[in-house]
């Protein structure tokens, strides 16, 4: 069943979806390159996106579709790679648009601010070339996996303006960019993780035991609830993750899964102001409990002072998921057992990634490959 309304140029059709939310339908014709009328629909989105028809004109104007000369797949004129920016912007990157993360979107956003726009943005699609993205990001002050993420983002745009039917290819898919670290990621050692608790005030010693025990993301960490943490079965659920004070699901379905607990949330929760089940575990009283601490604002001013007075070089949150991995792997727990405790989608990432060899282990490696050598050449003699 269908109920349509007219607009100028075009109309609003709600259709009904056997089993599935009914959706709000643009329909108009316009001018193909040819110069034939030719007849066009597009998907605005569900009645659960847009609740009524007015909403769904409103998108329609925002995506600034008002079906006429300046529509941007069919104007004649070359397209910018801006003007594929903000049409992507308009479709994905809204505060609305519930399949992107909240993270997603502000790392998309501040990779396009940042590098992409300065250098592409003048640039008409046609010229952009896999050649010369690909010396241009070879050319950038940044990791490798920074790299690989703008190479992933602007792919991620061009195959959106051919979804879209703004542009016809997508040449970043040609362009080479590895993800491997120029640089081993920071871990800590047992020794530097003792002698920073040590001197760390109550909360912050907790924070960090409970995040080099557990390895959660400092997104997961902050987002906690009492309500999340079962003392029974001694496990945290892991159900979403706060990024700037936003809250949103979690990284991957993989995130998601339970982890053991460590015992130093119940010495926490003895002195803790606000334990109801609702209630953060690391409730802020700055704002009545309403919202957790910032973590980085927390690592900032109290946690790095102190390690710098240490001696212990700068690290970051996810330092301490990277040293998790790393002693796990020292105490030779199995892979699939890591990946688990990780949450991570695949073993590979755990390893190829995350994991480094301690160095006392690298050494007993060698001693026994040296002793297997002795041995052998002792028998050959």
């Amino acid at each position: 069943m269908e109920r349509t309304t007219e607009m100028q140029n075009g109309s609003m059709i709600r259709t009904e979806r056997q089993g599935k939310p009914a959706v709000w339908e643009f329909r108009w014709r316009e001018n193909g390159p040819d110069g034939k009328r030719r007849h066009r629909r597009m998907v605005v989105g569900s009645i659960k996106q847009f609740a009524d028809e007015g909403a769904a004109r409103q998108a329609v104007t925002a995506l600034h579709l008002n079906i006429n000369p300046g529509d941007v797949r069919v104007t004649s004129k070359p397209l910018t790679l801006a003007k594929l920016v903000d049409h992507y912007h308009q479709r994905e990157l809204k505060p609305d648009t519930v399949w992107k993360t909240y993270s997603t979107k502000v790392t998309y956003q501040g990779y396009i601010r940042k590098w992409i726009m300065p250098r592409w943005g003048c640039y008409m699609l046609s010229q952009i070339s896999a050649g010369e993205v690909e010396q241009w990001l070879r050319s950038l002050p940044l990791a490798r996996s920074s790299c690989a993420k703008i190479r992933n983002i602007m792919s991620v745009l061009f195959n959106h303006g051919m979804r879209h039917e703004i542009c016809n290819r997508n040449p970043i898919r040609f362009v080479r960019q590895g993800a491997k670290w120029r640089n081993i990621p920071r871990v800590l050692s047992v020794s530097e993780i003792q002698r920073l608790t040590a001197e760390l005030a109550f909360r912050e010693r907790i924070l960090v035991e409970l995040d080099v025990g557990t390895g959660l993301r400092m997104s997961e960490l902050f987002a906690l609830k009492w309500s999340d943490v079962d003392f029974q079965t001694n496990e945290i659920s892991v159900t979403r993750a706060i990024v700037m004070q936003v809250v949103g699901p979690c990284k991957t379905e993989a995130s998601q899964k339970p982890i053991p607990l460590a015992e130093i949330l119940q010495a926490w929760r003895r002195c803790a102001r606000y334990c109801a089940p609702d209630d953060w575990v690391f409730a802020n009283p700055d704002s009545g409990g309403r919202k957790p601490y910032w973590g980085q604002s927390l690592l900032r001013t109290f946690i790095r002072p102190i390690a710098i007075k240490l001696g212990i070089p700068r690290f970051g949150w996810h330092t301490f998921r990277h040293t998790y991995s790393t002693l796990l792997k020292a105490t030779n727990a199995d892979i699939k057992v890591m990946q688990e405790l990780l949450r991570h989608a695949s073993s590979r990432v755990t390893l190829d990634t995350y994991t480094q060899p301690i160095t006392s282990n690298k050494r007993k490696a060698q001693s026994e490959v040296v002793r297997f050598l002795h041995v052998s050449n002792i028998k050959a003699g």
